[in-house]
């Protein structure tokens, strides 16, 4: 059996078009795993952080005993952190804005904590006390980092799945676009720290 030219020529154009669009959703893979890899590593920061606050909290207490309020805000606050559990099968925006809340609620009860340190000279010369506050900076810049480091490869995955005719073929096998992470709405507020 002898093939027409014009029948070789539709194969080879599938054959092609088979290729590019399995060479399409192959990176749309790639990209997506790359994006929900760095938010994997946006909950690793926020767990470093949760995990320090319980010896940053003893610590205090040993000083200043009677800021209860305090103290049960940032317990609170921590545990709340911890329920919100997102990962990639839901991160949908309203699920997002609910982990953002409960982390900005935490780092809010965390600065009040560490303030009441000003009203306590003997706290600010422990050494524990500093160790675990220099150890709590270095996280919140560790969380700074790879939430810009998250932004920026879901950037690069939305835009790569919406260009066209990628599009097509993200919409076949339902990719979708991931949110970013968002400054909360208070933080062009300067914090306020009452006692």
């Amino acid at each position: 059996m002898k093939l027409s030219k014009s029948t070789i020529g539709i194969i080879a154009a599938v054959v092609v078009v088979v290729m590019w669009a399995a060479s399409a959703y192959n990176s749309m893979v790639g990209e997506q795993e790359k994006a929900t890899t760095a938010f994997a590593n946006v909950q690793s920061a926020y767990q470093r952080r949760a995990d320090l606050i319980p010896n940053l909290v003893e610590v205090v207490k040993g000083y200043a005993s009677h800021e209860k309020e305090t103290f049960e805000a940032v317990v609170n606050a921590r545990a709340k952190a911890t329920q919100v559990t997102i990962d990639p099968s839901n991160m949908t925006p309203e699920k997002m804005k609910e982990f953002q809340q409960a982390q900005g609620e935490l780092g809010s009860a965390l600065g009040r904590l560490l303030a009441v340190q000003e009203n306590y000279p003997e706290l600010k010369a422990n050494e524990n006390f500093r160790d675990l506050q220099v150890q709590l900076e270095g996280t919140e810049n560790r969380i700074n980092e790879a939430r810009n480091t998250f932004n920026g490869v879901v950037q690069n995955y939305n835009t790569y799945i919406r260009k066209f005719p990628k599009n097509i073929i993200a919409g076949v096998f339902g990719f979708n676009t991931m949110d970013k992470f968002q400054a909360d709405a208070d933080a062009q507020n300067a914090p306020k720290v009452k006692f």
